[in-house]
């Protein structure tokens, strides 16, 4: 065991993360049985702790630690939940989402990027997840409704088909909102919609941030003069 990457693995979770409200004690076991730098590309694989955004090319990157961690701690994700991962990455959320719930449907637009999550996941013998190459940026009812949806690049305007897709009791994260400040989400399903009644969510805004949109992310009706 190579003890500096231990050290620094230890440095993450206490110096970076609990300090960033994440207290939950499952989560923060995960993040030491998981091992983040094997899913970071190779030329970056020191900056495997650090606290930035990691690139993982196609002008896409990994999330900074602390979001990551914060994501899983505030979905409270239960080994029965069906999850929809919008936009897979390297596969580390994933794996993270994989180890909580019972299964992950994980859509990625970029097609190397979903076959390096594919590969990463394999790996690390991580078989209840489906990664698919396609665009959800707007939705992906296929094998909905959902217990939980993360979405992992940010949105100007959250579209309805998310809310949508969830389960009574479901929860939503999404960071909402135009640089240089956005607002992080967690949405939950208080009825879903039914007889033609509409349903009822309620929000709670959990921190600001600014992360990359999503591609073809639903734009608001700006104003034309």
């Amino acid at each position: 065991m190579d003890m500096d990457l231990e050290q620094s693995r230890y440095n993450m979770v206490e110096q970076q993360i609990r300090t960033w409200e994440v207290l939950d004690q499952e989560v923060l076991q995960l993040l030491f049985e998981l091992r983040r730098e094997e899913f970071v590309p190779a030329a970056y694989r020191s900056l495997a702790f650090v606290d930035m955004e990691i690139p993982l090319g196609y002008g896409e990157v990994m999330l900074a630690p602390k979001v990551e961690a914060r994501i899983l701690q505030e979905l409270r994700i239960n080994n029965t939940d069906r999850i929809l991962e919008v936009g897979s990455g390297s596969g580390y959320l994933t794996a993270l989402l994989a180890k909580k719930g019972k299964f992950v449907h994980s859509v990625e637009i970029v097609p190397e990027l979903a076959a390096m999550a594919e590969k990463n996941l394999r790996n690390h013998q991580i078989a209840n997840v489906l990664i698919e190459n396609g665009d959800a940026a707007r939705g992906w009812g296929q094998h909905g409704p959902y217990d939980v949806i993360v979405l992992t690049g940010s949105t100007p305007v959250l579209p309805e088909g998310f809310q949508k897709s969830l389960k009574t009791g479901g929860r939503l994260f999404a960071v909402v909102g135009d640089p240089p400040v956005m607002q992080a989400l967690l949405v939950t399903c208080v009825a879903q919609e039914e007889n033609g009644r509409g349903g009822a969510y309620s929000t709670v805004g959990l921190f600001e941030t600014c992360i990359a949109p999503l591609r073809n992310a639903k734009q608001p009706a700006r104003f034309t003069f």
